[in-house]
């Protein structure tokens, strides 16, 4: 009888790696199989196995995308194999995911199964924006909706206007293209139109893009910003706050694409520098490090390297190989004795 392989349903988070959970992260380097979202930051896949399977089943608007019952087909069809599935979902898988969907199909067809949570869009897009989901002055309550409701509904169950006096935040997902019917709604419940409005593209990357604007100026502003989705609609009197708590966009490096060329094993402390500077980094090796020497050789250099006098390295590539082949052969660096050392 075969193992019975097991699902997890992860949280991606907002795009930043660096917001994933180590959980996630141990799941993905251990995963035979990986079903990802669109939304699913695609450097989570180089943490992967080289032999894993990937497979894209990420849904965007007005393209074709695989249908929901498909991708619920593919977990159960992993897993009955016997194998390990790691489904990422952008976000939490719990929050507008279909998480919850998936886990139902799960259960029914008898397959063990993890929900492993994951930074939702909201709370991050509103971090790297500087907006305070909540404060003590001006909200003291956040509500997350959706602005894209199942069209096989009969009926849209959320009703705007009743949002339309709310004294705390308003977190929209998936609502830029129902935003005129939104902001319609809401002024028919009777928000002002002078409540601020903060729209945020890309949340957590580099490529973040923001506008700002009140109910009353927001669709121009969109439309002048050339904002698009995916992004975070945030409504609410925190939104004026961010000009005293904003961070990510003021980065010497933010908006700029930078490519490192190093040797993949050695680029990423480079990267990790640029990054933090707001750089997007792109990885694109051009060499690749590799021992190459005689045995003989080498047994014969390293059985009388007392008798040199000078070790010239030409590379922190040769640096690296030699002490490691070094170290084999002795335990102590005073073994080079009174050599010279040049680099």
């Amino acid at each position: 009888m075969s193992q019975q392989g097991k699902v997890y349903l992860i949280g991606a988070g907002p795009g930043d790696p660096g917001l994933v959970t180590v959980r996630a992260r141990e799941l993905i380097e251990l995963a035979d199989v990986i079903v990802y979202d669109y939304l699913a930051n695609p450097k989570l896949l180089d943490w992967a196995r080289t032999d894993a399977e990937k497979i894209y089943v990420g849904k965007r608007s007005g393209l074709h995308s695989i249908p929901q019952d498909e991708i619920e087909e593919i977990l159960v069809d992993r897993a009955n194999k016997g194998l390990q599935v790691v489904r990422l979902k952008g976000g939490d898988p719990f929050v507008f995911g279909r998480g919850g969907e998936e886990a139902s199909e799960l259960q029914i067809d008898k397959i063990p199964f993890e929900i492993v949570p994951g930074v939702t869009a909201a709370l991050a897009a509103a971090a790297y924006a500087g907006i305070p989901l909540s404060h003590r002055d001006y909200s003291s309550s956040i509500t997350f909706l959706t602005g894209h409701e199942n069209p096989e509904k009969h009926s849209l169950s959320i009703d705007f206007k009743l949002y339309g006096q709310t004294n705390g935040t308003l977190c929209l997902y998936m609502g830029v293209g129902q935003l005129p019917r939104i902001i319609k709604e809401l002024k028919a419940g009777g928000m002002s139109g002078d409540m601020p409005v903060g729209i945020i593209q890309w949340a957590t990357l580099s490529r973040q893009k923001s506008v700002f604007g009140t109910i009353d100026s927001i669709l121009e502003d969109i439309e002048q910003s050339g904002i698009g989705t995916p992004a975070m609609i945030i409504i609410g009197q925190v939104v004026a706050q961010r000009s005293k708590t904003e961070w990510f966009e003021g980065r010497p490096l933010f908006g700029k694409r930078i490519v490192v060329t190093r040797a993949r094993e050695q680029a990423g402390q480079l990267s990790q520098i640029l990054s933090d500077q707001g750089a997007e980094v792109i990885e694109l090796p051009f060499i690749s490090v590799e021992q190459h020497f005689d045995p003989q050789r080498l047994s014969e250099i390293f059985a009388g390297i007392a008798v040199y006098e000078w070790i010239i390295f030409t590379s922190a590539n040769g640096v690296k190989n030699f002490f490691e082949l070094f170290y084999k052969a002795y335990d102590d660096i005073r073994c080079l004795g009174p050599m010279r050392i040049a680099a």
